[in-house]
């Protein structure tokens, strides 16, 4: 099968296009022939090596994981003897936060995928699941957000953040969207009350009050969470230093700030296939990629600019 490959860290130009052995499928596996991708920070992190730490687990000198990719939807080829609750033509969307992923065929754990309905298109679906489990799991497992709070999302425009304003919205929060003045229209359009552009205004002077604020971009100072919130949650880092200096400051302080890493489980897929179905959630995909094109993706989302998601098509008729 065809796969795209690294063998060394570096920018998307270590990826090549290769034919690499099937996967072997354990008893509590399905395999699923893929039919779209979808790219995130976390891909263009683990292809570079960067953060430096993180290679204490992806591999000190070189990656462990030969295959990239954590994001896909496609259909349901073959099961483990122990599979129940799948069958073989299922559409199924899920990830591998460690890779394997960018290639014609995966091997999945039940437990890292969801079913979803045909009438739902595979790249809507690859978009999903890590950028949308992180805006689950940030608001409603470590956010605790109830109905009727009010909620500061920062970075609303990009993968996490539109699926964010969206989930808050569908759970009852009265939602403020921080982005850039050219995304304030797109942001209103996924339901925000209310837009801050953070080109227009210091968001590190804004007063607002807020229950919970939610850091997708990563460049807020544990003073602003004080100062406008009442608990928070950062899921991104404009740099290592602020997130380390974050934390710290944290480590020193009564406030209630969280950070998390996404837990991939069928149960939150299951809950964001069930947004999507009730029309709650729609996945906003900003350019599509062939899967020809999947390290040329790697570095679109790379200049961190990404309105929305970039997805990456292996067919182009669905199976």
């Amino acid at each position: 099968m065809k796969a795209f490959v690294k063998t060394k860290y570096g920018g998307p130009e270590v990826l090549q296009l290769e034919e690499v052995e099937m996967p072997t499928v354990e008893n509590d596996h399905i395999l699923v022939q893929v039919v779209a991708n979808a790219a995130n920070p976390a891909d263009w992190h683990l292809l570079r090596g960067k953060p430096f730490f993180a290679r204490f687990t992806s591999g000190l000198f070189k990656p462990k994981e030969k295959v990239p990719g954590a994001d896909f939807a496609g259909t349901v080829v073959g099961k483990g003897s122990s599979v129940t609750g799948f069958e073989i033509g299922d559409h199924v969307f899920g990830a591998k936060l460690m890779g394997t992923a960018f290639a014609e065929l995966v091997s999945v754990p039940v437990s890292a995928c969801a079913s979803f309905p045909k009438q739902f298109s595979f790249t809507e679906m690859a978009s999903i699941p890590i950028a949308g489990l992180t805006a689950l799991q940030a608001l409603i497992t470590h956010g605790k957000l109830k109905a009727g709070e009010i909620v500061l999302i920062n970075g609303a425009s990009g993968g996490v953040g539109h699926f964010a304003v969206q989930i808050a919205k569908a759970y009852g929060a009265t939602v403020t969207a921080v982005c850039s003045g050219r995304n304030a229209a797109f942001v209103q359009s996924l339901g925000a009350d209310k837009v801050i552009a953070y080109d227009q205004e210091n968001i590190h002077l804004h007063k607002g009050k807020y229950d919970l604020i939610l850091d997708a971009n990563g460049n807020l100072t544990l003073d602003d969470y004080k100062r406008m919130g009442r608990r928070g949650v950062m899921i991104g880092f404009t740099t290592l230093g602020h997130m380390f200096s974050t934390l710290f400051r944290k480590a020193f302080s009564k406030f209630p700030l969280i950070q998390f890493t996404v837990e991939v489980n069928k149960a939150d897929l299951q809950t964001l296939a069930e947004m999507v179905t009730q029309g709650k959630l729609k996945p906003q995909i900003e350019k599509e990629f062939s899967y020809l094109e999947i390290p040329e993706a790697i570095g679109y989302i790379e200049a961190m600019r990404t309105r929305g998601k970039v997805v990456m098509n292996w067919k182009t008729i669905p199976l």
